[in-house]
C-alpha cells in the first residue's frame, strides 16, 4: 500500500516530525511505500474563492499554479493520506491549512445529485500533537478532520492525537507504542 503523509508541522524537529517517524517505520517494517510531504518546503498560496475548479469535472482545476498543484499529484497516487500535524489554536496550522483549504478543488456539485470528489474511497489518517489535554483542547482538530475527509469521501480509518507534549523529548514509549498502532491500523 502506498501512504503519503503530509507534514504540517514548522519545527523540523519537533514532536510531530518524532511521533511522525515511529509512524513511518512501522508502514515501511510492515512492507508499504511511505512517501512525506513537508508543506513548509513548498509554496502554497490559501484558496482564492474563486470556484474556477468546479467547472472541471475530471482533474483538479485550480486556477493556481503552486506547489500544491504537485502535492495534489502525489496524493492521488496514494491509497492513504495520513496528514500530521501540531495542534495550533484548536486547528492545524497556517502552512498545512492553505493546503487543506485548496482541497476544495477535489470535489464538485457539493450537495447536489453530481457530488463526487475526485478523492473518493481513498483511506485517511490524522495524527496530532499538542501540550496540553484532548478534551476541550483537540477534539475540534478530531471533528475537523473527520468533516474534512466526509466532504472529500474519503475513509477517516484512524486517529491519534498525542497530548501533553511541548517539548519533543516528551513523547515516549506510550506514545511510540500508540504510533505504531496507528500505523497498523491505518493499513488494516
Amino acid at each position: 500500500m502506498k501512504v503519503i503523509s503530509i507534514l504540517g508541522s514548522p519545527r523540523e524537529k519537533g514532536n510531530t516530525v518524532k511521533v511522525l517517524d515511529w509512524v513511518e517505520d512501522e508502514l515501511r517494517s510492515l512492507g508499504h511505500q511511505v512517501d512525506r510531504v513537508n508543506v513548509v518546503d513548498h509554496t502554497i498560496a490559501g484558496c482564492l474563492g474563486c470556484r474556477q475548479c468546479q467547472d472541471v469535472l475530471d482533474d483538479l482545476g485550480c486556477a493556481q499554479d503552486d506547489d500544491a498543484q504537485a502535492i495534489f499529484q502525489r496524493m492521488m497516487a496514494a491509497d492513504v493520506i495520513l496528514w500530521a500535524s501540531p495542534l495550533f489554536w484548536w486547528d492545524f496550522p497556517s502552512q498545512l491549512k492553505a493546503l487543506i483549504d485548496r482541497q476544495y478543488c477535489f470535489v464538485t456539485g457539493y450537495g447536489g445529485p453530481s457530488y463526487r470528489s475526485l478523492a473518493e474511497g481513498k483511506k485517511s489518517a490524522m495524527l496530532v500533537t499538542c501540550d496540553g489535554p484532548i478534551e476541550g483542547n483537540a477534539n475540534l482538530i478530531v471533528e475537523l478532520f473527520r468533516r474534512m475527509s466526509a466532504y472529500l469521501k474519503m475513509v477517516a480509518v484512524a486517529d491519534l492525537v498525542v497530548p501533553f507534549c511541548a517539548m519533543p523529548d516528551e513523547p515516549g514509549d506510550e506514545a511510540k507504542t500508540k504510533a505504531e498502532a496507528l500505523a497498523r491500523q491505518i493499513v488494516a
